[in-house]
């Protein structure tokens, strides 16, 4: 046995029966049912982990469905009424108008048409504009991706770059004067940074010149390359405005997931080895600390979709938030009912993809 022991031959053919599963001078161990072993285990695991996220995704959009219904039919006043424009129309007229748009149908009723209409994808009609619903959720769309979705990219590249920098340099003057900016920013009514932008770029403020417009997307007398300039500056302020918001959020995500992830044993380790102190960073602390930052990038693009409705209608852009805003002044219900679900479908889609692929990034997460 000691021979045997000491044979590097009888070693490694010790070992290699070990590995395949069979003792010595018998027969390989038959394997087991397909998908019992660790990689079928953790793909069970994994499909039934995302079939419950996906699930629990069909549940949120249903209570969307009867939250939007119910939810802004408790606004105050008659949108028969507010269609009318302050004209005097008769009762019968209004007793009309009210049966052409279902309004003295019961409540369980118009609830059980609209999930019907809902399924098939139609919205129904919009009040003021007397258009499907789908085809102004449509029009908008465009505005509403170019003006947040530009944002998107900036404040989440910025975002991402600069809270690595100061989590890197903790307590630096950087550091600090980021980290500050950034909770005054975050802190900030987007509305109201707007407003400030307004007066002090567009109107002008003392000595500074108006530079910008304020509001709109286009001047509407360009065409060709001359159009896109133009609709650029246009965006310049309301992106700037997304920007300074969006970016402060993201930078204090990432610096403060950075910081955790400074004390590791593993980065000591890196170091030891000789790793340069920006490879340390960027090979082993960064792609950790990104985990909690790459959830609040999906949740984010959902409200790319969602837009900026304060930010909008501050600045008179044609998106989605300012449809949203004329819809509820009136109040327009398909309209109000269309453009909620959308955005809150939007948001719980992104959530869950979000949740989805997480466990490609931990893979502790759906276990």
């Amino acid at each position: 046995m000691a021979a045997a022991d000491n044979n590097p031959a009888a070693i490694l053919a010790a070992e290699a029966e070990a590995r395949s599963g069979a003792g010595p001078g018998g027969p390989a161990a038959p394997a087991g049912p397909r998908g019992r072993g660790p990689r079928g285990r953790d793909t069970t695991a994994y499909l039934r982990y995302a079939g419950g996220k996906l699930g629990g995704a069909l549940v949120s959009m249903f209570a969307v469905l009867v939250t939007s219904f119910f939810l802004f039919r408790l606004i105050p006043g008659d949108p028969v009424k507010q269609m009318t424009g302050g004209r005097r129309v008769s009762a019968e007229q209004l007793a009309a108008m009210r049966q052409e748009f279902g309004l003295d149908d019961p409540v369980w009723k118009q609830f059980t048409d609209y999930v019907g209409n809902v399924l098939t994808g139609d919205f129904g009609t919009s009040y003021q504009f007397h258009a499907p619903v789908m085809d102004k959720i449509t029009e908008a769309l465009g505005p509403t991706l170019w003006l947040t979705g530009t944002a998107y990219v900036l404040y989440t590249v910025i975002g991402i770059w600069l809270g690595t920098r100061t989590a890197w340099r903790n307590g630096r003057l950087g550091d600090r004067f980021h980290t500050g900016l950034a909770l005054t920013l975050y802190s900030v009514p987007s509305f109201w940074l707007g407003l400030l932008l307004i007066i002090t770029f567009s109107v002008g403020a003392g000595p500074l010149p108006g530079l910008f417009p304020t509001g709109g997307m286009e001047s509407g007398d360009e065409t060709g390359f001359a159009y896109v300039l133009d609709v650029a500056h246009h965006m310049v302020l309301p992106v700037l405005t997304l920007v300074a918001v969006g970016y402060a959020q993201t930078l204090l995500v990432m610096r403060s997931s950075l910081l955790d992830e400074m004390g590791g044993d593993y980065l000591t380790t890196a170091r030891a080895k000789g790793l340069r102190d920006d490879l340390v960073r960027r090979r082993h602390a960064v792609p950790n600390a990104l985990l909690p930052t790459v959830t609040l990038m999906f949740v984010n693009l959902g409200t790319v979709v969602a837009g900026a409705i304060l930010v909008e209608t501050v600045f008179s852009w044609p998106g989605l938030g300012g449809l949203f805003y004329q819809a509820l002044s009136v109040p327009d219900l398909p309209l109000v009912q269309g453009l909620f679900f959308v955005f809150a479908t939007a948001v719980i889609l992104m959530n869950t993809v979000a949740d989805v692929i997480y466990p490609l990034f931990d893979p502790r997460v759906g276990r």
